[in-house]
């Protein structure tokens, strides 16, 4: 609602004051859903695509929404898709202090491996690249201590996060992601992890390449390629990231993210015998019947001021108000812009002072704020009674 609407508001509620009190309070829920804006985005689902997996689910990290769920409740083991989480907290810690780590024995750990031999040191940015080029879990476990001291401390510190993120049916014990009775998540769940990790520079950077080089502190001259276990980077045009994973129990587990033209999508698969072939399949429908819609964020829109240093306002449609749309149908899309009469000053630079409505086919898809371009402040010159009507009557006009 824009500011210049409050008089009409107020003017009505005045009218509806003789009503009786069960009526004035149906009356004011029904205005308060009127003139309420909120952000608005259409909820849309994919293709039915049959996967192999135990559990499943697609996410569209555009407009939050998952576009595809099976079985994506049910908590599971998830193996070493673990490491976006102990990956995440590494490269969160090595951006404060990127601190050397001696491996030790307390340290070691079976199973899939960077291969640090006890009194090796490298730092805490490289322990997350032997998580996720080499799914070390000799990584995961160096890491752990050397940030948490312990892998209680650790644990505690990754359902801290997992908490942050709204992760509501996961909890995490092991940094590697080693089998645990207590040591599980959720299709679903997963997905907003990568979701949120896909979110930090580093761990995007990294997760992104074929493979990475390391350089150690000790020995000096030991220098190792780490090649990415995530085969859809070579087998999918789009695929910007991912994390393999595979215990008995948990079976094969992937975790992935692909993006084209700006759509960024990422796919879940828990439990799954075909695993590569149902994330491209998964992407392939998804891609094919949603596209990125990216309203013109250069067109300006103004609105007169009352009040302030100058008497209009210049609004804006923010550069991140893009929304999934049907593909192809940007031709069917129709806006609405609502201006306000005035506004009153002071104004901030990113104040939203009103809103665009899109529609498809005559249904709301998208509502998408428009904020004032500048910082307007009061104009507290002394003014004369006939230059105060003049203003009064060109802002009512």
């Amino acid at each position: 609602m824009s500011i210049g609407e409050f008089p009409v508001i107020l003017s009505l509620m005045q009218r509806i004051s003789c009503i009786g009190d069960v009526m004035k309070k149906s009356l004011s829920l029904i205005l308060s859903l009127i003139i309420l804006p909120g952000l608005f985005c259409v909820t849309v689902c994919a293709e039915e695509v049959h996967t192999s997996a135990r559990a499943s689910a697609l996410y569209c990290v555009n407009n939050a929404t998952f576009l595809y769920e099976d079985n994506a409740d049910e908590r599971l083991p998830m193996a070493s898709t673990t490491k976006i989480l102990t990956a995440l907290i590494t490269l969160e810690e090595a951006a404060q202090d990127n601190r050397s780590v001696t491996f030790t024995q307390e340290m070691t750990a079976e199973g899939s491996s960077m291969y640090l031999q006890i009194g090796e040191q490298v730092r805490l940015h490289d322990l997350a690249v032997g998580m996720l080029m080499q799914s070390g879990n000799d990584a995961a476990n160096a890491a752990a201590i050397a940030i948490s001291g312990s892998y209680e401390a650790f644990a505690k510190r990754m359902n801290d996060r997992v908490a942050e993120i709204g992760m509501k049916d996961s909890h995490f014990v092991t940094p590697s992601g080693l089998d645990d009775d207590d040591h599980y998540s959720t299709a679903r769940d997963m997905a907003l992890l990568m979701a949120a990790a896909m979110e930090n520079d580093d761990f995007r950077s990294i997760t992104a390449q074929t493979s990475m080089t390391v350089d150690f502190i000790e020995p000096a001259d030991k220098r190792v390629a780490y090649p990415n276990h995530n085969k859809l980077l070579r087998l999918y045009e789009g695929c910007i990231g991912g994390k393999t994973g595979y215990t008995d129990l948990a079976g094969r587990c992937l975790v992935s993210c692909a993006e084209r033209d700006g759509l960024r999508l990422i796919a879940v698969t828990l439990d799954d015998g075909d695993d590569w072939d149902d994330h491209m399949a998964l992407y392939d429908d998804a891609f094919s019947h949603y596209t990125l819609y990216t309203p013109d964020s250069y067109v300006t829109y103004y609105a007169s001021v009352v009040g302030g240093e100058t008497d209009q306002a210049a609004l804006c449609i923010p550069k991140d108000s893009s929304f999934v749309i049907p593909a192809p149908s940007a031709d069917r899309i129709r806006q609405t812009v609502y201006l306000p009469s005035f506004v009153y000053a002071p104004l901030k630079r990113g104040d939203t002072i009103s809103r665009i409505v899109y529609t498809f086919d005559d249904k709301k898809i998208a509502e998408v704020p428009l904020r004032s371009a500048d910082t307007i402040d009061y104009d507290d010159r002394p003014r004369g009674l006939i230059q105060l009507i003049k203003d009064v009557l060109k802002w009512h006009s």
